[in-house]
Formats: C-alpha cells, sequence, structure tokens
C-alpha cells in the first residue's frame, strides 16, 4: 500500500507562487542594472524597485515577502552592485520589519498616509546609510545623488502599488478576511 502523499493547499501554492514572482522580479531588476546598456557619465539614478516592491507587497500580504528571502535577494544586490556588503540589506530589512509591524494598523490608512509612512521609512534608511558610510570613513556618493535616488523611489512607489494591485493582485487584507483554512490573514 502507498503511503498517502499530503497535498499542498492552495494557500501556501499561492505564497510560493508570489515568492518565486519576487525572485523573478529581483533577477530580471539585477540583469538590468549589470547591463551595460548606456555608458553615458552623468546619468540620473533610477529608483530601487526591489524595495518599493518588497514594502509595497509587505504593507498588503505580509507573507508574500519573507525576511530570509529578502535578506538574501538584497545581499546578491549588494555584492553584485559593487556597494558594502550587507549594509543596504540590513537597513532594508529594518525598514521592512519596521512596515510589516504596523502593516494591520496601516490596513484602514487612506493612501497618502501610507506613502507617506514609506518615504519617511525610506528617508530613514537612506540617512542611517549615510550615517554609517560616514562613520566608518567610507567613500559614497554625493547627497545629491542620494537624494535623487530617494525621490525617484518615493515617486515610483504608487506605480508600484498600482501594478502590484491590479496587474499581480497583490491587494490589502480585509479586515476579518480568512483563508480557506479559516486562519486569519
Amino acid at each position: 500500500m502507498l503511503p498517502k502523499l499530503a497535498m499542498v493547499d492552495s494557500v501556501t501554492s499561492q505564497r510560493w507562487a508570489y515568492w518565486t514572482l519576487l525572485c523573478a522580479i529581483a533577477a530580471f531588476l539585477l540583469f538590468a542594472k549589470l547591463v551595460p546598456l548606456d555608458l553615458s557619465a552623468g546619468r540620473w539614478p533610477g529608483p530601487d524597485w526591489i524595495v518599493a516592491i518588497s514594502f509595497a507587497w509587505v504593507l498588503r500580504r505580509r507573507d508574500y515577502v519573507p525576511t530570509l528571502l529578502l535578506a538574501i535577494i538584497l545581499l546578491v544586490f549588494d555584492l553584485l552592485l559593487m556597494r558594502p556588503p550587507g549594509l543596504w540589506a540590513a537597513l532594508a530589512l529594518i525598514g521592512l520589519e519596521f512596515l510589516r509591524s504596523r502593516s494591520t494598523l496601516s490596513r484602514d490608512l487612506p493612501f497618502l498616509f501610507e506613502w507617506a509612512l514609506v518615504s519617511v521609512v525610506m528617508a530613514a534608511m537612506t540617512l542611517a546609510n549615510r550615517l554609517i558610510l560616514a562613520i566608518f570613513v567610507v567613500g559614497q556618493p554625493g547627497l545629491g545623488k542620494d537624494l535623487l535616488l530617494l525621490s525617484a523611489t518615493v515617486l515610483v512607489y504608487p506605480l508600484v502599488v498600482v501594478i502590484s494591485a491590479r496587474v499581480l493582485g497583490v491587494r490589502k487584507v480585509a479586515p476579518g478576511e480568512v483563508d480557506q483554512l479559516g486562519h486569519r490573514l
């Protein structure tokens, strides 16, 4: 007699699908940053898409952005983009966990308050990054470049939220919503 194999419930398979999607998006973004499409000097820095995506997703569905997975993704970004290894990853994880702890409170807030909260967290991450690099006397780009990166990331956050909700189906959990097994989300 063959042993019965436990079937994976739809909630778990849905989580795995979003975890795989997050890895695929991260791989695409890393590939796009590493490919030398434009070699001209003086380009404006683009937004930090992976941080914006992870912040948008964690405020909608906490279980779609596992901490360990994001830590690995951000550490790979740090290593391949030649940033100080682990610093931005650690700051982004601190910001992510701060937002994760506030996700149930921010569920009922209007989007402008959510955007302001994310903007403040990103600004605190940028400031902490600059302070830590200054304390350890590590060379860093000018303040203007960091402010442009911060501004670009804050400005694309609404676009990330719209694409996540409308195209990818990452919506906020309604109060009292339960999964198929009756667990609160």
